[in-house]
């Protein structure tokens, strides 16, 4: 009996359900994903946002593509514009230098503007003030193809008191170009002549009054005689106005004689001379074989520029063209873009 009560025991063991694991032994981690609901359908005032920044995006990126070829069809213009200003420019100057010279004596009782006689000739007469010369430069000058490198000098033409036909007050005169050995030797001979002039003068205060006397009575004895004897310079020029110095040319020094371009009234304030003092480049062609240097200024070079009326048409087909080219891919681009779209 008892055997048999142990059996149903077992029995009735087996046949009841077992729990879960779940339940026994809750699981350490969930697998389960929360799935994101689906956005909400799109108003129609979102739409009509989205579509109008898309709209703008696409105009913005059309403007960028055609502002290459905007710019540098406003640059082949701007060469037009510039062009037609040189061939005025230089009509002008070709009139102005056909004109027949004017005697510089003659200038006050014409009653000329002296402003507006630039590129006028005139001639004039006097002596120059070797003394006072500056030197402007480093300026170059083609020799037989090879370019050496030299200096404008400008020296004041002074009065002569007993000629009539000599120039009235000082005046600037751009004597032409020199090489660099001639500004050097010519500066030499200067500071050689004012110690020579330094020492006499020493030796005549040491030696007393009468020998002061004897030396100032025989320098003027010289001078005078010179003056008879010696022609006045004649000068055939043409009355210009200061540079225009680039943001790349240094400024000018006159403490140290570093001159790089044409002040006028800077020159002649350095030179003891008026602002308003006269500037006049010499183009007298004229050359002394004994004496070449300085070498005038060639006319034809008054009427040149370093960037011709066919050099700008030049640069204005060069802009034009790539104006042309850079549109071109432009529109080819945003058809390409249709197209994928």
């Amino acid at each position: 009996m008892a055997a048999l009560l142990s059996k149903s025991l077992k029995l009735h063991r087996l046949l009841l359900p077992c729990p879960r694991q779940s339940q026994l032994y809750p699981p350490l981690f969930s697998f389960s994903t929360s799935l994101p609901s689906p956005p909400p359908p799109p108003t129609a005032t979102a739409a009509a946002a989205s579509q109008s920044q898309e709209s703008g995006r696409g105009i913005f990126s059309k403007f960028l593509l055609f502002l290459p070829g905007a710019i540098t069809f406003g640059l082949g213009t701007w060469q037009l514009f510039r062009r037609q200003e040189k061939i005025e420019m230089l009509d002008y100057r070709k009139k102005r230098l056909e004109m027949e010279p004017i005697r510089w004596n003659e200038l006050s009782s014409l009653g000329h503007d002296l402003g507006s006689l630039e590129f006028r000739k005139v001639v004039c007469e006097g002596d120059f003030d070797e003394s006072k010369s500056i030197y402007v430069g480093p300026r170059s000058r083609s020799i037989s193809g090879v370019t050496e490198n030299g200096y404008y000098v400008i020296t004041p033409l002074i009065p002569r008191g007993s000629d009539s036909e000599s120039v009235q007050l000082p005046i600037l005169v751009n004597r032409g170009w020199v090489p660099r050995d001639w500004r050097n030797k010519n500066i030499k001979e200067t500071e050689k002549l004012e110690k020579d002039l330094q020492s006499k003068a020493a030796d005549t205060g040491a030696n007393g009054r009468s020998a002061w006397w004897k030396f100032w009575s025989r320098k003027s004895t010289i001078s005078e005689a010179e003056e008879h004897m010696v022609a006045p310079v004649g000068v055939i020029g043409v009355i210009r106005g200061s540079e225009k110095p680039s943001i790349f040319v240094p400024a000018n020094d006159p403490n140290s004689g570093q001159w790089f371009y044409v002040d006028i009234p800077m020159i002649a304030r350095t030179s003891g001379l008026p602002d308003n003092a006269i500037y006049i480049e010499d183009i007298n062609a004229d050359a002394n074989a004994t004496n070449p240097y300085p070498v005038p200024k060639d006319v034809n070079s008054l009427i040149r520029y370093s960037v011709m009326p066919q050099d700008h048409l030049n640069y204005t087909i060069t802009w034009y063209s790539l104006s042309a080219a850079v549109t071109f891919m432009a529109v080819k681009r945003i058809k390409a873009k249709n197209i994928r779209l």
